[in-house]
């Protein structure tokens, strides 16, 4: 195993840290108790880039929780309002609009969400009333890029993080509570098939992103790490915090800065109230 990484804390303060994404030359994540999207830079200047707030896209007020977003090939900005299930965009002069309507497939919340380079969006459905209730197998919803919605993948155990390789052929889900990642096939019709194990994970998978060499960096909250691995479980690196880890991207000019999002875990339905121990801290990747 390779030598501990340094880290350097780019944000504090902050609340429930989740979806990090890499683009147009600088991280971005959302803080789901603050119903914000922050956008920064690899030396801690930010911004906010949007806050959801009351009658966002003319609707009602969106509840403080699952708030996971993804970019579409033209820049735009696709959100996932979890608890009230809808897909908004964000349009270049930043308004708001309703892009599909998830809540027909189903009334449990909406969790990640990754795009391909066709436009096709994917996302995660928990599949029982999270936090609180009765475990139930999840699903994965597609909306197309003519906002259609229909699910393409059942029986997952709490899916959490997706990635799409590169060439748009396969989709990598977390199965958190299944201690795995799962890949699929992708058709051109946006379809999954081939479905089959990945990695086993001595975890439990959170958020997750692909490396240039196919291996798949997947924050673990409940172990306060984030772990390397290659397809078929071997791990090839990790770092350790004190604290869960929630969410990482790779990024930075030479695309070798791992962003992680880590908090304290008190229980879902704790994470609101209390102290704001969300950290943003980067990892410079060796070589």
């Amino acid at each position: 195993m390779p030598e501990p990484m340094k880290s350097q804390i780019l944000m504090s303060g902050l609340v429930f840290v989740e979806s990090a994404r890499w683009h147009q030359g600088r991280f971005w994540f959302s803080d789901w108790g603050t119903q914000q999207i922050f956008a920064l830079d690899a030396n801690g200047q930010h911004e906010v880039a949007i806050r959801i707030s009351n009658r966002s896209a003319g609707q009602e007020e969106v509840a403080r929780g699952p708030l996971c977003f993804d970019f579409l090939p033209d820049g735009r900005l696709l959100i996932v309002t979890g608890r009230e299930g809808r897909i908004l965009l964000q349009e270049n002069n930043g308004e708001l609009s309703t892009y599909a309507d998830l809540a027909p497939i189903s009334r449990f919340p909406w969790n990640d969400i990754v795009v391909d380079s066709r436009g096709n969006a994917y996302v995660g459905n928990t599949g029982f009333d999270f936090p609180g209730g009765g475990f139930a197998p999840g699903t994965i919803a597609l909306a197309g890029a003519d906002s259609s919605v229909r699910t393409v993948a059942e029986g997952l155990a709490f899916p959490n993080g997706m990635a799409i390789t590169s060439d748009n052929s396969t989709l990598i889900v977390a199965e958190s509570y299944g201690q795995k990642l799962t890949a699929f096939n992708i058709a051109e019709d946006g379809s999954l098939h081939g479905r089959r194990l990945w990695a086993a994970c001595e975890g439990y998978p959170d958020g997750i992103c692909l490396d240039p060499e196919n291996a798949i960096w997947y924050a673990d909250v409940p172990n306060q790490r984030c772990v390397r691995v290659c397809e078929g479980g071997h791990v090839l690196d990790a770092v350790n915090l004190d604290r869960g880890c929630f969410s990482c991207a790779l990024g930075g000019r030479d695309g070798k800065t791992l962003l992680v999002l880590a908090a304290d875990w008190r229980g879902a339905k704790k994470m609101f109230d209390g102290p704001r121990t969300g950290q943003v801290l980067a990892f410079r990747i060796s070589e």
